[in-house]
């Protein structure tokens, strides 16, 4: 299902399939600067996700956007998902920075659906964990704690994750053409 309206991007709303979620702060605000807005906001996310019975891959928290990767379990719950994390997560910001609103601006998804999917979808994932070094957090994303680097790091190994930075390597030049269009 295509989930169209006139002031929001097209939604592709679709069961059992891989997800690439980015959420950006209106106006490019950085209204996520402090540490525990930002795990405010994964908690959000993480219960939410539960709640829909979705499962949630990778993820990172920047100080005006996130990113996500995930699988649905039904895709029409991804509009109330959102919703969710950002109604909550709207209130807690506006109480910590006392901002003027909207807090959240817009959500864009992807499903990898090209012929090697598993190659887009990883080319994804890497660029979602290496956005802390892409936009000036870190060095060494080590050291960024909104991230599920840590975990994959754990689970996997320095070895692994080097070479699926090598193999997937196009991450580096990745646009995000569902987000382009959108100037907020």
């Amino acid at each position: 299902m295509l989930k169209r309206s006139d002031h929001t991007p097209a939604h592709l709303l679709l069961d059992n399939k891989p997800y690439f979620i980015t959420a950006a702060i209106y106006e490019k605000r950085m209204l996520l600067a402090d540490p525990e807005l930002k795990k405010e906001l994964i908690g959000l996310i993480r219960k939410n996700f539960a709640d829909y019975d979705w499962e949630l891959h990778q993820w990172v928290i920047l100080d005006n956007h996130y990113h996500l990767m995930g699988k649905s379990h039904r895709g029409k719950d991804l509009p109330a998902i959102i919703r969710n994390i950002h109604r909550a997560s709207a209130f807690l910001i506006l109480d910590a920075t006392r901002c003027e609103k909207p807090v959240w601006w817009n959500y864009w998804d992807y499903c990898p659906r090209k012929k090697d999917d598993n190659r887009d979808y990883m080319i994804r994932v890497t660029y979602l964990l290496d956005n802390p070094v892409k936009h000036g957090y870190t060095k060494d994303l080590r050291d960024y704690p909104f991230s599920s680097f840590h975990e994959l790091y754990a689970e996997k190994g320095r070895e692994h994750l080097a070479r699926q930075f090598k193999n997937y390597k196009e991450y580096k030049t990745l646009v995000l053409h569902e987000a382009l269009e959108d100037d907020f």
